[in-house]
């Protein structure tokens, strides 16, 4: 496959959903289930770390650090045992890729966990769950099951010598606990709030021990990666951002779900074409690519590609690939005010930047869209977002300010508005 970034993508990810039964171990075998692991289970570990780090897989949770290297740096002379979590904490606001996967297909995932768990030699791994999605806790739980039942977890997989458990956890609902080392701390019985860093977790995570984390979709792919090869997986997108992608399209367009497409294609492409574009009579005033810590693009910047590095050149982020479309029916302000409501809410108020900032950015934003705006609150804001940006503790505080601002920059004109005509224009 070419890397050009509009090629139709045969569904890689997404291949089995509609299979009957799709979530059972049987259907999932019928589609070559499980194939993977047992070719991955004749390599070497370090051959598989070497196959993840050439194929140039990338964490899809949001940071986009090369999988292969964060599985390099467990130092494998550490005699303490070594964990895998995984990040199945889904929780940013435009996001809805991990649920989607665990329910139509958790074996995927369960088989990546194992290869996993097999290539940085770890003998027990955790599922870490958002504690809303109950259907998904029970439905990841019972592929688990299937899998132990059918040999592939427990004691000498299919003979190979290798030992594996997995814990299926669930969180209690605090978005904090998607930054890892407070999903480390939740795991481990206490209140899911970040840790300092270094150590990093790859050298004292979970329990103190060397512990690699990775999220839902990344996983997904190593079964693929394995079976189809290294070659294959970089002739889909980008050469520096390879390999199929989720992109979850929400707000004001025509078709909104899930898509699986090649990573690279262009904002613009992933809307008007594929989410059919704005609702009739409408035009698209903003979009925000990579859920609500991604700062917005307006209209004109819709032509940059879906991959790490371009939208990083344009002071935004691919982020979880959470798009979401506000149309010119839309208020900035509004929109700003209801992103901040959501930071400030799931702030776990360890650090000031990020406890009181977002208190503070509330207030104004709440007083300028109920019309009580007054001279001085942009530059406020503008005070503000900087105090919070690069101060706090993780990196919810600078997601927060960072598309705050991103938001007063783009469409200053309409915070103006807000407070000179003393209402929102909007309503």
């Amino acid at each position: 496959m070419s890397n050009t970034a509009t090629d139709t993508l045969t569904p890689v990810l997404t291949a089995n959903w509609g299979a009957e039964r799709s979530w059972t171990l049987e259907s999932y075998e019928q589609h070559g289930g499980y194939q993977a692991l047992k070719k991955a289970l004749g390599m070497a570990p370090d051959d598989i770390i070497s196959a993840v780090k050439d194929s140039g897989l990338r964490g899809r949770g949001g940071a986009g650090f090369p999988t292969g290297m964060k599985w390099s740096f467990i130092p494998q002379d550490n005699p303490k045992p070594k964990y895998l979590v995984v990040n199945a904490d889904e929780s940013e606001p435009g996001t809805c890729k991990d649920i989607p996967l665990m329910m139509a297909s958790p074996h995927t995932l369960v088989e990546g966990v194992i290869i996993s768990s097999f290539a940085i030699r770890a003998n027990k791994a955790f599922i870490y769950i958002r504690g809303e999605v109950l259907h998904v806790i029970r439905r990841v739980q019972a592929a688990v099951a299937e899998a132990y039942a059918a040999g592939h977890l427990g004691r000498d997989i299919h003979g190979s010598g290798f030992d594996l458990d997995i814990v299926v956890h669930a969180g209690a609902g605090a978005y904090i606990c998607g930054e890892e080392t407070a999903m480390l701390e939740s795991i481990e019985g206490r209140r899911g709030e970040p840790k300092l860093k270094p150590p990093f977790p790859a050298v004292a995570g979970l329990y103190e021990c060397p512990t690699v984390i990775n999220n839902v979709e990344t996983l997904a792919c190593l079964p693929h990666i394995v079976n189809r090869g290294v070659e294959w997986f970089r002739g889909i997108g980008p050469e520096q951002s390879p390999g199929p992608k989720l992109y979850c399209l929400s707000g004001h367009v025509q078709k909104p779900g899930v898509y699986e497409l090649p990573m690279g294609i262009s904002l613009r492409e992933l809307v008007d074409d594929h989410a059919g574009g704005a609702r009739p009579g409408r035009k698209i005033k903003a979009v925000i690519p990579g859920g609500v810590s991604a700062p917005m693009i307006p209209e004109s910047g819709l032509d940059v590609t879906m991959d790490f590095e371009s939208l990083t050149a344009i002071d935004t982020m691919l982020g979880s690939a959470g798009v979401i479309v506000l149309d010119d029916g839309d208020c900035i302000v509004r929109a700003a005010k209801n992103i901040n409501e959501f930071f400030h809410e799931e702030s776990c108020g360890k650090c000031t930047p990020c406890r009181e900032g977002l208190d503070w950015t509330g207030k104004i934003l709440h007083r300028m869209e109920a019309g009580e705006g007054r001279q001085g609150d942009l530059e406020q804001l503008d005070f503000l977002c900087g105090s919070i940006f690069g101060n706090s503790f993780c990196a919810l505080g600078d997601g927060a300010a960072w598309a705050l601002k991103a938001a007063i920059t783009q469409f200053r004109d309409e915070f103006v508005q807000h407070v000179e005509e003393g209402r929102c224009p909007f309503h």
